[in-house]
């Protein structure tokens, strides 16, 4: 029966239906331009918001300058290497979405013409539509490794941003030290100033040898040569700090308050190093990645067994004869049997086994001897402040008496240089304190030991 012309149309529209319904569901591509500036101008414009769930809330106000919880969150909001970790993490989700895809069939066709024409022939096609059975049968173990391994990329994120936050600790206490210093150091330099004119007026006069003047002479270049030292430690110091929170050089950077310098009981630490294991997310990512590891040694052992695929197919040949018939593929497991992805897939397993132990035993080890390192301190930073206080009280008091006439100049030179090197090492003493109480909070996890921020950024060192 003849079709009606009303029909040609439609049945010829079929294709670029069928064309137009396949590119409906395409990605396009959309041009995304490098950006043209290296960092921020100012603090305040940094995107800031509310710090993670781990920080302590705290009201962010760049406004009346920097304290250590808002260089923290900074850290954790606009650091260069963490966003970069965090597209990283979008490749591993993506890839635990393209693992839980299924495969797509395949789809076959042909056709042949005969050479030659004749009563009763026409040309043959052949039509046939196949899937791969053993990847439907290996998906869930894929999934499930694919996830896990989108887990550890996030709990390896969540590590680097404990990591971020205990840097910019470092760094804020770093670079309130060393500004501590400066000025302790212009200080010296300024008193110093007097003191050797006078040096020089008395060996220009003949009342002192070059050799009863050398502690004179030495005495203001060596706070000089220490107070430029010490100013290009701080600013490699402000160099990092800017790196780490995206700002750019040019950028002022205003801090004030102190650092960490929370100190956990015994007891505290006893309970954290209790579950250690279920809190820090470094050790939480290599279960992760141990899990994976399992969900792959399981698909490595299901893939020994034969590959299947099976199809459906019908054909016309040169005669005008129509088959129908289906299509069976089998690999036979004679030789390979995935044995070698097997025992690797073992290997690993056992080497993240070994791996994570490791881990374990190192945090154990490092928390005990921070914490033993951080009672010694305790103990020295008490003993020194109470002898730098006693040279400060000597240094006022020579200083008032060289000031009246009452005191030689080498007494007294000998009396500030030994209150500035005990004002310098008690500062040095109460970074190397913050730093390990720094290294001993990042290892232990979120304990809850620090003291209020707002007391902090009230109290300028």
């Amino acid at each position: 029966m003849p079709r009606s012309p009303s029909a040609r149309p439609t049945a010829s529209r079929l294709p670029w239906l069928l064309s137009a319904a396949l590119l409906a569901g395409c990605a396009s591509y959309h041009a995304r331009p490098l950006p043209d500036q290296a960092g921020a101008r100012r603090a305040a414009d940094l995107a800031a918001p509310a710090p993670p769930s781990w920080l302590p809330a705290h009201r962010f106000d760049p406004s009346d300058g920097l304290d250590v919880t808002e260089v923290a969150t900074l850290a954790v909001a606009n650091n260069p290497d963490l966003r970069t970790q965090r597209d990283a993490l979008g490749v591993a989700r993506a890839q635990a979405f393209d693992a839980g895809l299924l495969p797509d069939p395949q789809l076959g066709a042909g056709m042949d013409f005969p050479r030659h024409s004749g009563p009763g022939l026409t040309s043959a096609f052949n039509l046939g539509l196949s899937a791969d059975v053993t990847s439907l049968l290996l998906r869930s173990s894929r999934v499930a490794a694919a996830r896990q391994q989108a887990r550890q990329v996030n709990l390896d994120l969540l590590w680097a941003e404990w990591q971020t936050v205990a840097q910019s600790r470092l760094l804020f206490d770093q670079v309130q030290a060393l500004r501590a210093r400066q000025r302790e150091l212009d200080a010296e330099q300024r008193a110093l100033t007097p003191l050797d004119a006078h040096v020089q007026a008395a060996l220009r006069a003949g009342n002192l040898t070059h050799d009863q003047a050398s502690s004179g002479l030495n005495a203001l270049a060596d706070v000089r040569q220490q107070r430029a030292d010490n100013a290009l430690a701080l600013h490699q110091a402000e160099a990092d700090l800017h790196q780490l929170l995206g700002l750019s050089p040019e950028a002022p950077l205003s801090l004030v308050g102190t650092g960490y310098d929370a100190m956990p009981t015994t007891a505290q630490v006893d309970a954290a190093l209790t579950t250690l294991p279920q809190r820090r997310p470094d050790l939480l990512a290599l279960q992760a990645g141990y899990a994976a590891q399992e969900a792959s040694l399981r698909e490595a052992i299901r893939a020994q067994f034969p590959a299947i695929t099976l199809g459906v197919n019908t054909a016309r040949d040169t005669s005008a004869i129509y088959t129908n018939g289906f299509s069976v593929g089998i690999s036979l497991p004679l030789f390979n049997r995935n044995r070698g992805n097997i025992a690797i897939a073992r290997a690993t397993r056992e080497q993240l086994r070994d791996d994570y132990r490791s881990r374990l035993l190192a945090a154990h080890g490092d928390i005990r001897h921070l914490q033993a390192d951080l009672a010694t301190l305790d103990a020295r930073l008490a003993t020194l402040a109470v002898h730098a206080q006693a040279l400060d009280a000597a240094r006022r008091a020579a200083e008032a008496a060289w000031a009246r006439g009452d005191l030689d100049w080498p007494t007294y030179l000998s009396l500030r240089s030994n209150a500035l090197a005990a004002d310098l090492a008690l500062i040095d003493l109460r970074q190397q304190r913050g730093t390990d109480a720094i290294a001993l909070e990042a290892l232990l996890g979120n304990t809850d030991l620090a003291s209020s921020p707002a007391d902090r950024k009230a109290a300028t060192p």
